[in-house]
């Protein structure tokens, strides 16, 4: 019999020369300690053992299936996070091997039962002078106990499988799947200081100056973002303090320094000392005052890297914590979205054609500016926010390990959307419609008109409409629906200018009211309350609060990513609401030809014709279709079957819809395969009526995937260039389960032809 593997390596015993095995934190602070500096005593759990517990779980084979499923260069950041998803849900179901919890338990027994252990990723190249992973893994602090240190062991070999660590590999040239992960396990020390510091300023290549940071307590509250740090800048050849700002926390009177001069001396001999020991410029993390100083770990300063290509600090934006996302949440529920709602309805109410040109060529430069800074504002701090439901997901998946790794969906169930109110609106028109045949021809007939115009609508085509009983009465609905709730843009084109799409749809909508019933028996989707009250029972009574708050946060986040959208395009509405005024008034003086295609891309052109009236006729640059570029379907054959991610369970068969553009709205028929590049907020109405969803875009956050899961329509999306690989009236089966896409006849329906 040979040699038992090492599962396990007392710290005290690790040295450079273990890297392979035990990862690069690890082996240095190994390393530390044999030069004489202070660490937390503790062990590593090997490389060896990680790599055994993939052997029994089989997992090795469901990571490659996950990475497999389709190019990773050609996976949206949602899905690569569904990956991960899964993966650490797969993690998480499998126990540790009996082998290597004893060994973890053995290691544990020197120590106090109440113990309370920081448990830390090491990977293998981790933190190098050109890797940097700081941040990327996990990392739990205060475990006790335990069956807590092992749950915390696999969350962090999970952690090795994140969408931001899976990116960042794929950003250095590594292979995902063949990355490895060691543990590091730490005895906590508990200080009143904590902090960072930098051998040379981390801003600069210049190593003229060394910077610390400083919180009170552990820390992970500096790290995580959660305190405001005392912040030092020391000049390195003589130790002297060049600059001190205090941190903001809420102290009373004058702040006093969180470190005196000789702490501070102390920090800059350690930085010296470790960057002598490994020759480069060290970032420390760091807990206690000079004479209870225990340095936690070191790594390079990687910003100092020559090529600066290290992006791991945006792939850390795309995680942020509950400390930013409890900002996020004050500045956007409470201040940006009523500002965003408020816009719009100002903006709206505006009359443009009482305006002159100058004023006219105002009101479009105000709103191209109010465009551009809502979108800004979209990217930096609506999408961060959206982030909060992903959190949700991963904090309940972590807390009651459901066999299904999206059961957390049903938490989202009931919230009061915008798209909810609008679609609701929808389906009352519809209801008054469902019995009155005579008013659904007449409303039929009128969506057959060749007029687009929604003055001419209102005042001719839908004259008929309005004779009839009950007509007037839904037309007055129908006018305050378009106000209120279709003020949108769906690309050039303003919802609330088309009743003729809309009304389509609705008739739709009469014809096949019934199918909710159906649908909503068929998801057998657990309510809200129900998930609630279990992850509650999971957590337990000591972290109550926290889950009620990770709840609150994850809704909400994900009641305002539908909202925000929704309100952007009434903005955009109104953008193109005013060059359609200015276009029309400079037609009517033969200022622009009456068939030119006016988009919110001619702005430019319409402000500089209102303003300058002797110039001549206005030229706009026609927009060319960019070109589509198909790399998986060739354009003299059908594929069989199209693969992509399993974003709602069900198996359906039925005739394809394509949407490209405002006009297949109202071409949408009940019971058709919905086929789109993704399910937009301004388009979700259609989506009762689908038999199926197929989208190219993938993520099972992404609004189709949600809805189509709560009303339990199958639904498969991160297919490339499914809007060409797809025609309207292809017969297809969408299996919601598997991924799968099946173009023509189902696989049963070919045995009973052949039979025949």
């Amino acid at each position: 019999m040979g040699p038992q593997p090492n599962y396990v390596i007392p710290l005290a015993d690790v040295d450079g020369s273990h890297e392979p095995l035990v990862g690069g934190k690890s082996a240095r602070l190994g390393t530390l300690a044999d030069a004489g500096h202070p660490i937390a005593p503790g062990f590593c759990v090997t490389i060896r053992a990680y790599e055994l517990f993939l052997a029994e779980s089989r997992l090795e084979s469901l990571v490659r299936m996950e990475l497999d499923r389709k190019r990773f260069e050609d996976m949206r950041w949602e899905e690569i996070w569904d990956a991960a998803l899964r993966i650490r849900s797969a993690f998480l179901s499998h126990p540790v091997p009996a082998e290597v919890a004893v060994a973890v338990i053995e290691a544990l027994a020197p120590y106090p039962a109440d113990t309370a252990w920081a448990v830390r990723s090491s990977a293998p190249g981790e933190d190098s002078a050109n890797r940097s992973f700081a941040g990327l893994h996990e990392s739990y602090v205060g475990v006790v106990g335990r069956q807590a240190v092992i749950d915390a062991l696999r969350l962090v070999w999970a952690s090795l499988w994140s969408d931001a660590a899976m990116l960042y590999r794929q950003e250095l040239g590594l292979d995902p799947a063949r990355s490895r992960m060691a543990v590091l396990v730490q005895a906590m020390r508990t200080e009143e200081v904590s902090g960072v510091a930098f051998g040379c300023d981390p801003r600069k290549l210049s190593c003229e100056f060394a910077i610390v940071e400083a919180v009170p307590g552990l820390c992970s509250g500096l790290v995580d973002g959660q305190v405001d740090p005392d912040w030092w800048q020391l000049r390195r050849s003589d130790g002297t303090i060049v600059e001190w700002r205090p941190g903001s926390r809420d102290e009373v009177g004058t702040p006093s320094p969180l470190l005196q001069e000789q702490d501070l001396s102390h920090l800059l001999g350690v930085l010296i000392g470790v960057e002598s020991l490994f020759a480069w410029p060290p970032d420390i993390e760091w807990t206690g005052r000079a004479k209870r100083f225990t340095l936690l770990q070191a790594r390079p300063i990687t910003t100092l890297a020559p090529d600066g290509k290290d992006k791991r600090g945006w792939y850390l934006t795309l995680r942020p914590g509950m400390a930013r996302l409890r900002k996020l949440r004050t500045r956007v529920a409470e201040e940006l979205i009523p500002a965003l709602e408020a816009e719009g309805i100002r903006l709206a109410a505006e009359d443009l054609e009482a305006r002159t040109n100058e004023q006219l060529a105002e009101a479009i430069e105000e709103r191209l500016a109010s465009v551009k800074r809502w979108t800004k504002t979209y990217w930096d701090e609506f999408i961060p926010f959206a982030h909060g439901v992903r959190r949700l997901a991963v904090y309940y998946n972590d807390a009651v390990r459901p066999e299904d790794p999206y059961e957390f969906v049903g938490l989202l169930q009931g919230e009061d959307l915008l798209a909810t109110q609008r679609n609701a609106a929808l389906q009352s028109l519809a209801g008054r419609l469902r019995h009155n045949t005579p008013l659904c021809d007449a409303i039929e007939k009128a969506c057959g008109s060749t007029s687009t115009d929604a003055m001419n609508w209102q005042q001719d085509v839908l004259a008929a409409v309005r004779s009839l009983m009950g007509g007037e009465s839904f037309l007055t609905e129908f006018r305050r629906t378009l106000e209120s709730v279709l003020d949108l843009a769906y690309g050039n084109t303003r919802l609330s200018d088309r009743p003729d799409l809309i009304l389509r749809t609705v008739l739709e909508m009469a014809r096949s009211i019934d199918q909710d019933v159906r649908r909503t028996t068929k998801s057998g989707i657990q309510t809200a309350e129900t998930l609630t009250q279990r992850l509650l029972a999971a957590v337990g009574p000591e972290r109550r609060e926290e889950a009620l708050e990770t709840l609150e946060i994850g809704k909400l986040s994900w009641r305002l990513r539908d909202n925000d959208n929704l309100l952007l395009a009434r903005v955009e509405s109104q953008l193109i609401r005013a060059i359609d005024v200015a276009a029309r008034r400079l037609k009517s003086t033969d200022r622009l030809a009456p068939g030119a295609k006016v988009t919110d891309k001619a702005a430019g052109p319409i402000i500089a014709g209102l303003r300058d009236r002797t110039a001549g006729e206005i030229v706009l640059l026609e927009e060319t279709e960019t070109e589509r570029v198909t790399k998986s379907v060739c354009p003299d054959e059908t594929p069989r079957q199209l693969i992509g991610q399993p974003a709602a369970p069900g198996l359906e068969t039925g005739t394809v819809r394509c949407i490209r553009s405002s006009e297949d709205l109202g071409r949408f028929q009940a019971g058709e395969v919905l086929v789109c590049d993704a399910i937009q907020p301004m388009m979700t109405h259609l989506v009762p009526l689908a038999s199926a969803i197929v989208e190219r875009r993938g993520g099972m956050l992404i609004h189709g995937a949600i809805i189509a899961r709560e009303l339990g329509i199958p639904c498969v999306n991160g297919i490339p260039n499914v809007v060409d690989a797809l025609k309207d009236a292809d017969l297809v089966t969408v299996d919601g389960y598997l991924g799968i896409v099946t173009i023509g006849l189902p696989e049963f329906d070919l045995e009973l032809a052949e039979t025949r």
